[in-house]
């Protein structure tokens, strides 16, 4: 079974936006109960199991053990959880300084669908679901939260993010080829081999005469691809070695009409036919790609955006003591070691 985790798409997966409840106003102190506190937020040790809970799911639903406590594997797991604990708690706040909220019946609405669409609507079922990768139905409900909140902060987030026309002349003449079709020809072939040129001969005299060419491709030829389907095979220009290439895309190459048996220097002797007329090579002009390329270059735009905020949150969150970890806890390496000096303004 899928893992329930992962029914919820996830829009900010490259930025590991996940955002848990938003915590009340003043500095927090930590208390016996935490495993770290992020500002006004705790992050407290019941926080903690159901996220070490939640990744040993996520491992055992690809397959993978959780590493034994005490052992580097399993330091990673707990260093990762923390991290992105802290990480949440972190959003959370962000999201509330932007008034963003996610009610009970927008939950309900998402959590209805999963259950129509995974579960035939069957609440029965999603519950033996839910059991079955050691959830409950509280911290399910829990993750479509973060889920929804994080899909709202990003797109408040990047809502600035445009692209230009500039940008997009630029984008479709740098990736001209990707909306370049090349000419194409439908053709019979027999691959006869290298110092083949005798056989080759022969099976074109017996085609001149009549042959059958499915019959005498199925029987002689060495392409795997076309021998058993008649010989049937779509040269695209510029794709095929350079003699095949030459021979079934020239002027003088007519449809229906066997050619000469062509010597290629790579793969030999070839018996061809063309069966089709040369299809000209065809490039999408920019007005048609313009609407495809746009969307890729404000996808584009909004990670950069949302990354670049991402960052100043980090830098915020790891200047003056907003974060405290309970011994034992500090992740290793410590995210904030790595960043340069903290800008202030996170919204």
């Amino acid at each position: 079974m899928k893992s329930l985790r992962l029914l919820i798409p996830i829009p900010l997966v490259a930025l590991v936006f996940a955002l848990a409840g938003c915590g009340g106003g003043g500095a927090a102190k930590l208390d016996t109960s935490d495993v770290a506190v992020v500002g006004s937020e705790h992050v407290t040790q019941a926080m903690y199991a159901a996220a070490l809970a939640e990744a040993k799911a996520s491992l055992e639903a690809q397959g993978q053990k959780m590493p034994s406590p005490g052992s580097t594997g399993y330091q990673q797991v707990k260093t990762n959880v923390v991290d992105l604990l802290v990480q949440r708690a972190e959003l959370a706040l962000e999201a509330q300084k932007l008034g963003i909220a996610v009610s009970d019946a927008a939950i309900q609405k998402k959590l209805d669908a999963i259950k129509k669409k995974y579960y035939g609507g069957s609440d029965t079922k999603y519950r033996a679901g839910l059991k079955q990768q050691g959830f409950t139905d509280e911290q399910f409900r829990g993750f479509i939260r973060e889920q929804l909140l994080e899909t709202k902060l990003y797109a408040a987030i990047t809502k600035s993010a445009k692209t230009t026309k500039q940008a997009i002349d630029a984008y479709y003449a740098a990736n001209l080829t990707q909306y370049q079709q090349p000419a194409t020809r439908a053709v019979q072939e027999i691959l006869v081999g290298k110092n083949k040129q005798s056989l080759a001969s022969q099976l074109y005299t017996q085609l001149k005469n009549g042959g059958d060419f499915a019959a005498l491709a199925k029987k002689y030829s060495k392409d795997p691809g076309s021998k058993d389907k008649g010989g049937n095979f779509t040269a695209t220009q510029g794709s095929d070695v350079p003699e095949f290439d030459k021979a079934v895309f020239s002027t003088t190459a007519k449809t229906n009409e066997l050619l000469k048996p062509v010597n290629t220097s790579q793969y030999g002797w070839f018996v061809i036919k063309p069966v089709g007329d040369i299809q000209a090579a065809k490039t999408t002009s920019e007005s048609k790609a313009r609407s495809g390329i746009q969307k890729t270059l404000q996808t584009q735009e909004r990670q950069k955006v949302a990354a670049a905020w991402m960052q100043n949150v980090v830098k915020h969150y790891c200047s003056g003591s907003n974060i405290d970890y309970q011994s034992g806890y500090a992740p290793s390496p410590d995210p904030c070691s790595t960043l340069s000096a903290p800008d202030q303004t996170t919204t």
